[in-house]
């Protein structure tokens, strides 16, 4: 049995820890909803909830995955200042500025961008 239809969508009791905000951070930039990540983890979207409303000291394991599934490292996604990426003063890059400005857009307009780069890209391997 499931939450009353008044519960969805409630927002939490108390904030997010630091890990659980960048998790959720690099989810949503990627468009991706709970049950997407779940399903790259091949875990449950309650593990995913979890991660990002409560963890505060994940596992090596986990970690691992995450750093895998979002190309990040496992220093990045615990907060800590990855030695192999510095970011230098001043101002962001343009492709800063464009995937900010991309994570505004809606997730339909996000979706249609993201095909054709990735598209793009593909063929560019080829």
């Amino acid at each position: 049995m499931g939450y009353p239809v008044d519960m969805a969508g409630r927002p939490p009791t108390k904030e997010a820890p630091e890990f659980g905000k960048r998790l959720s951070s690099l989810r949503k930039a990627r468009s991706w909803t709970q049950a997407d990540l779940a399903q790259r983890l091949e875990t449950s979207i309650k593990m995913i909830a979890y991660f990002e409303r409560e963890a505060t000291n994940p596992t090596q394991k986990t970690l691992n995955k995450l750093s895998e599934v979002f190309d990040v490292s496992p220093a990045e996604l615990l907060g800590q200042q990855d030695e192999q990426k510095t970011s230098k003063p001043g101002p962001a890059s343009k492709l800063e500025r464009l995937t900010a400005e991309l994570a505004q857009l809606p997730r339909s307009k996000q979706k249609v961008v993201v095909d054709m780069l990735e598209g793009f890209l593909k063929q560019t391997k080829a």
